[in-house]
């Protein structure tokens, strides 16, 4: 069983949703990005997802790109980022994680030879968030090859070939975003059809479900829960608090704590 299958599987079983994180790799650098790691999981967080540092991010809105922008002007890209998922894999053996990145970085790597390095280090699950279902094929086969989860992205005007597509494709867990856009914890619009999305995706016997894009507050965890997904993934609101406080690593760790702590609490079903 994977470590997705299994997180789910023990979160079921204590009545809860899971809290997963985001941050960036190497934000602001290498040595604090591994502690920033560290205190996230430490205080509640369920799994992790992480992302590489890239210069041309999509989806993410300027609280993310500027986390990109850090991590590179500090030196640090692909190399750095597999040595610290290789540290934050040899501290933390069982907590799922999964990198969020673009298909350039992989193609960077050859596509065999990524999913191969992910394998090294012990990641779960890959989401590229600009590969589309109709190009799956390409990823697919060596994903398998290694042992590696692809998570695909339900967006929230899904048709209902779309919705089948994901939920039969996706593996690990499903990434249902919750409005369109970019990241950003202060756009709290949310999608109307959600509920519908939800429904449709486990008709279709999806992978559980993670709902993301703009999930800030303890509400919308519980809210999200009641709808029914499995858990929730806070990026643009934890990497905030990492900006807020570059120059203070100390209340930075503090902060980040308080925050994990409340965010899982509202897991509880």
């Amino acid at each position: 069983m994977s470590r997705f299958n299994k997180l789910f599987h023990q979160l079921k079983t204590q009545n809860q949703g899971a809290f997963v994180p985001f941050v960036t790799l190497c934000d602001p650098n290498l040595e604090r990005s591994f502690e920033i790691i560290c205190t996230l999981v430490e205080n509640g967080a369920d799994a992790l997802e992480l992302g590489l540092p890239f210069s041309d991010p999509l989806l993410d809105g300027p609280v993310i790109q500027a986390a990109n922008n850090r991590a590179l002007t500090a030196g640090y890209s692909t190399e750095a980022s597999f040595q610290l998922l290789a540290q934050i894999r040899s501290k933390y053996p069982e907590i799922p994680m999964s990198l969020l990145l673009c298909a350039n970085l992989v193609y960077a790597q050859t596509i065999d030879g990524f999913y191969q390095r992910c394998a090294n280090v012990g990641i779960d699950a890959v989401l590229i968030a600009d590969l589309p279902l109709l190009a799956c094929e390409e990823f697919m086969p060596f994903a398998k090859k290694h042992g590696i989860q692809q998570v695909f992205i339900c967006p929230p005007n899904a048709d209902q070939e779309t919705i089948q597509r994901v939920a039969q494709s996706s593996q690990g867990y499903t990434y249902l975003v919750s409005r369109a856009g970019i990241t950003s914890a202060e756009n709290q619009q949310a999608s109307t059809n959600l509920t519908h999305l939800v429904t449709s995706l486990k008709s279709h016997n999806a992978p559980p479900i993670l709902q993301g894009f703009g999930i800030a507050q303890p509400q919308q965890i519980k809210e999200a829960l009641a709808m029914g997904v499995d858990g929730a993934i806070s990026g643009s609101a934890i990497v905030k608090i990492i900006e807020q406080y570059l120059d203070d690593p100390t209340t930075c760790l503090i902060a980040l704590a308080k925050f994990v702590k409340i965010m899982k609490k509202a897991t509880a079903l």
